[in-house]
């Protein structure tokens, strides 16, 4: 039986370098991820961390960072009740089409009953559009700050 994934493309008129940057620098994750910040170098086999306000909420390791193109990582939830569930993983694919770029993001190896699988089906479309909104735009949605911490956590 294979395990759920969630898939979801975007088009975002950047660069692939720009959009690579907005993946893996934790200045900017934190304007688009509503005040999450990451944290790595960015080597295959190296840790990743996103915290918010200094406390760990993800965490994994990198699995694959061919920049501009690919970067990919496990990702495991630090609360009580991502414990329980297998480690899961993020692929993003970076295409660039003339003037825009075509961004990809694989999430698989999902429990099918688990509370990542819940979360990140709202999660990842709001961080996806809050990111497409910045780059394209330099403003994040204005999802009140409460709502959004809450989500992007499910993300």
């Amino acid at each position: 039986m294979s395990k759920p994934e969630f898939i979801y493309v975007t088009y975002i008129e950047t660069t692939p370098e720009e959009l690579w940057q907005a993946l893996t620098d934790g200045d900017f994750t934190e304007r688009y991820w509503f005040s999450h910040r990451v944290a790595s170098d960015w080597s295959v086999g190296s840790d990743y961390r996103f915290t918010l306000e200094g406390e760990n909420r993800l965490e994994g390791k990198v699995l694959i960072s061919d920049p501009p193109r690919k970067l990919a990582y496990t990702w495991k939830g630090c609360a009580e009740e991502y414990r329980r569930e297998r480690v899961s993983r993020v692929t993003f694919d970076l295409e660039p089409r003339g003037e825009i770029v075509k961004l990809t993001l694989t999430h698989d190896n999902l429990d099918e009953a688990g509370v990542t699988l819940r979360g990140i089906s709202e999660g990842w479309p709001m961080v996806l559009a809050s990111l497409k909104s910045l780059l394209e735009n330099g403003q994040i949605l204005g999802i009140p700050r409460p709502i959004a911490a809450q989500e992007a956590i499910r993300a």
